[in-house]
């Protein structure tokens, strides 16, 4: 990770393919397009490649779990169940549909935890939202239980966890539904899109309306098509589309690397007693685009973290003090700083966010240390970086 560090002739050939017919727009221009219609072609692959009917693309990761939201019928009042330890994409989308974020522990999955998300439930509770952070998943099992219980949604934020799987079920692909985020860091990119991907034939052809404006896509001339729906404008281009298209042929590639780079750098400090591992459930492998770690308190941690950056080793994150990733970080959440009025309701609702007790979701965050796994290592770097992690690691504990 991330996709764009291998880059190259494929890409070039798919984006000069659009190029060439100059109809850079997904829809409309028949006539000109020579044929190439690179979105339509990338969706029908990754479906086919997640194992699901239908997958639909869009701008961002973002738009994603908005449309993702929308077309199953979320939005003003209702209650999404969100986790502590996630990007603020996944507050946003709900925000913008009107709906409030439910924020509840983690476990040491460092994903939701199933017990905390059921003491969450109240009878405004749309939809759970498991968010697959740094390439690993939450117990889903226990979460589709719950959701089959209270007659709820399960929506699959994937979008830093694509290629994964659950009982060898794709990540994303386990839930009603599942979002993925394509932007220049993820695992494959597109250089910004994201995708919906879908069993269900209603949410498919509601995405399909609802993120370009509400169009019914029915016949061969877009100003003569009918809006069943009011939509807004998610699409994706088809320079985007194209490169994603060709990273998507790299995919399988790209997680076998990834995953090779893992597992050398956690044997060289698996045997450190007082580091352990995220726990990963039964039956889930991870993408391998993180390794993280847990130090035996948060000082430590912290500790390990600076040393870290202080000995050379890049690419390290103590997210427990990170403004995009962890809920002490989104002041501009809990005190509803808006452009925009907020409805009174959700405002008095993010407002006691304030006074939560998240000591759990600490407890897990505080002691973690997390790792990027990059593609672009050759063997010697990656061995010498294995070397100087164990090392930092050992001098910090040892002190």
């Amino acid at each position: 990770m991330p996709g764009f560090e291998v880059f190259g002739d494929a890409e070039r050939a798919q984006v000069n393919a659009v190029l060439e017919t100059g109809v850079l727009m997904r829809y409309g221009f028949e006539g000109m397009r020579q044929g190439q219609f690179k979105a339509l072609e990338f969706e029908k692959a990754f479906a086919q490649r997640m194992g699901v009917a239908h997958c639909q693309l869009v701008s961002s990761g973002t738009s994603a779990l908005t449309v993702a939201l929308a077309v199953a019928g979320v939005g003003a009042g209702d209650e999404v169940i969100v986790p502590t330890f996630t990007f603020v994409a996944s507050f946003e989308s709900i925000l913008m549909l009107g709906a409030i974020p439910v924020l509840v522990d983690i476990d040491a999955t460092l994903t939701l935890d199933p017990e905390a998300v059921r003491a969450a439930i109240t009878p405004k509770t749309k939809c759970i939202m498991p968010v697959h952070m740094c390439g690993s998943m939450a117990d889903l099992d226990a979460l589709k239980a719950i959701c089959q219980e209270h007659k709820l949604l399960l929506l699959e934020d994937a979008c830093q966890a694509i290629g994964g799987s659950y009982k060898g079920i794709a990540l994303g692909s386990y839930g009603d539904l599942g979002c993925f985020s394509f932007d220049f860091v993820k695992t494959i990119t597109c250089g910004e899109g994201g995708a919906v991907i879908t069993n269900n034939d209603i949410y498919a052809q509601y995405a399909d309306q609802f993120q370009d404006h509400g169009h019914d896509h029915m016949g061969q001339d877009r100003g003569a098509e009918t809006h069943p729906y009011l939509g807004y404008n998610f699409r994706i281009s088809e320079l985007n589309a194209a490169v994603g298209l060709a990273q998507l042929g790299r995919m399988d590639n790209i997680i076998a690397q990834q995953n090779k780079h893992y597992h050398v750098l956690r044997s060289a400090i698996s045997g450190i007693e007082g580091v352990s591992f995220r726990e990963v459930p039964e039956g889930g492998v991870e993408n391998y685009s993180f390794l993280n770690i847990f130090l035996p308190t948060a000082d430590l941690a912290e500790k390990v973290h600076a040393a870290m950056g202080q000995g050379g080793i890049d690419a390290c994150f103590y997210w427990f003090k990170n403004n995009w990733h962890y809920i002490s970080g989104w002041p501009h959440l809990t005190q509803a700083k808006s452009l925009y009025p907020i409805m009174p309701v959700v405002r008095e609702r993010l407002n006691e966010l304030t006074t939560r007790d998240f000591s759990q979701s600490n407890h897990h965050m505080g002691r973690n240390v997390s790792f990027l796994v990059k593609l672009g290592w050759d063997e010697a770097t990656l061995n010498n970086r294995a070397e100087k992690m164990a090392q930092v690691i050992n001098k910090v504990l040892n002190n």
